[in-house]
């Protein structure tokens, strides 16, 4: 990025997206396209015949899509977005290197659209940031404030017949809400006017790498909103100039709940929120289940009111918040009472907040893991295993195939069976099923009345068709 040209000449400029279609790439290709740029690009998966109705989606909204093998790639003016993972042999990449293209990653373009806004709010974590995203956005929107919304996962409240895959909103450039990843370490890249942490805890990186990223991401938030639930995040707080907290164990954090006026159900749940700036109270409905979104909505609170949202328009905002596609996203219950869920849970804590949530409730749990990638599963597969194995009883049933593998150098030696085995010596009952066909056999065989079945993992667009498919038959 040495190179790089000033905003103004950057946007005058035609971009190219290798891997349009992905989650964290389609938003910002449509936030380019509505601030009047030429977006155009190329996906594998489109090239594969994957998901169709999505890229035809993106065709309809004007984005002109090429075979990933270069043709697409035709000036040096052009700009290539590329995930870092993209290796110099993808066709792509190699003509835009050939022609001596500038190339950004997917954080480095998000980066300049987010420190060139009037004022940009990122959310960081290790988890619940793609929702208290969708939350925030929702406040700011439904309060009249027009934000620009960058998220990595499709928000229900803004899908149309024209935009199906609402990752993103095409607002104004006074308030630009992103969430902002650790994992890959851009959060640097990141001068937010308010800061939210939601949580720190293993994933992509070790303790210290984490606590080292989140710590001075804290340092250059103008406003820095903290759990105060989580004390890994807690821990930070000497980091920060101006702070507001929320959670609801801490009695002392800023924006909390009244105690004992927790209710929650299934799929929904009530809560007093408390306001302890001037101790008002406000009734909270929200269309989600779970202890972890109730903390989402604190966080997306507290965030709003950094912004200047008073705390009792964003609680009644959050009322009408219908959540994000592939988050404890119930795709439906059979006359025989099997339910289907679609979740992204791919990390420890994601896994552990959904199959807490699962748990909370009578019947049995069949959860099938799809792991993100054999890295992932190196760095966190102990981990993973705990999980399965602590939060899941007796009766529960996890299932893993082989991780997600998109081709490339990356080492295949140890996958899915060792935390299968892993699993099972901690106590806990799993199979290891290599193929998705044969998963769905299996689940198909062993499934019965009142069950709830769970498809989880991450990076993977046909993991949605899965857990529709599997919920057909099971119908």
């Amino acid at each position: 990025m040495s190179d790089m040209p000033t905003p103004d000449d950057l946007f005058a400029r035609p971009f190219f997206f290798c891997g349009i279609g992905g989650s964290g790439m389609q938003p910002l290709a449509q936030i380019l396209k509505g601030r009047g740029c030429t977006v155009e690009g190329s996906d594998r998966s489109n090239d594969q015949g994957h998901t169709p109705e999505k890229f035809a989606a993106l065709e309809r909204q004007g984005f002109a899509l090429h075979p990933q093998d270069g043709s697409g790639i035709v000036s040096q003016d052009q700009i290539l977005v590329a995930s870092a993972a993209v290796e110099n042999t993808v066709p792509d990449a190699r003509q835009a290197k050939d022609l001596d293209c500038l190339r950004l990653t997917r954080a480095e373009l998000n980066s300049i659209l987010f420190n060139t806004s009037g004022a940009g709010l990122a959310i960081a974590g290790t988890s619940g940031k793609s929702t208290v995203t969708g939350m925030l956005g929702w406040i700011l929107h439904a309060v009249g404030r027009d934000p620009t919304i960058m998220n990595g996962a499709v928000m229900k409240n803004f899908v149309s017949p024209e935009r199906p895959y609402a990752s993103a909103v095409v607002g104004g450039q006074s308030l630009y809400v992103s969430e902002v990843d650790e994992s890959d370490g851009s959060i640097a890249l990141y001068r937010p006017a308010v800061g939210v942490l939601l949580n720190v805890s293993l994933d992509h990186k070790s303790m210290e790498e984490l606590r080292q990223l989140f710590g001075d991401y804290l340092s250059r938030s103008r406003i820095s909103v903290i759990n105060a639930d989580d004390p890994e995040a807690l821990a930070l707080l000497p980091h920060a100039k101006e702070v507001i907290t929320f959670g609801i164990e801490q009695e002392k954090a800023q924006i909390g709940v009244v105690p004992g006026t927790v209710a929650e159900g299934p799929v929904r749940q009530a809560a007093m929120v408390i306001d302890r700036h001037d101790g008002s109270e406000h009734a909270l409905r929200l269309n989600l289940p779970g202890r972890h979104n109730l903390s989402n909505a604190l966080a997306a609170i507290a965030a709003a009111a950094a912004a200047g949202v008073p705390v009792a328009e964003a609680v009644e905002a959050l009322g009408s918040f219908e959540g994000l596609a592939r988050r404890f996203d119930i795709v439906g219950t059979s006359y025989s009472a099997i339910t289907v869920i679609d979740d992204f849970g791919h990390n420890p804590e994601k896994c552990a907040a959904t199959l807490r949530t699962l748990k909370a409730h009578p019947g049995r749990v069949i959860a099938f893991f799809q792991p993100h990638g054999y890295g992932p599963l190196r760095q966190m597969g102990d981990e993973l295993a705990e999980t399965f194995a602590n939060e899941l009883g007796s009766e529960d049933v996890t299932i893993l195939c082989d991780p997600v593998y998109f081709g490339g150098t990356v080492d295949r030696s140890e996958g899915s069976e060792r935390i299968v085995r892993l699993i099972e010596e901690a106590g806990g009952k799993a199979e290891y099923i290599p193929d998705r066909k044969s998963v769905a056999d299996r689940i198909a065989s062993i499934a019965r009345p009142g069950d709830r079945i769970v498809v989880m993992g991450a990076r993977d667009d046909t993991l949605s068709i899965f857990a529709q498919e599997l919920f057909r038959t099971l119908s």
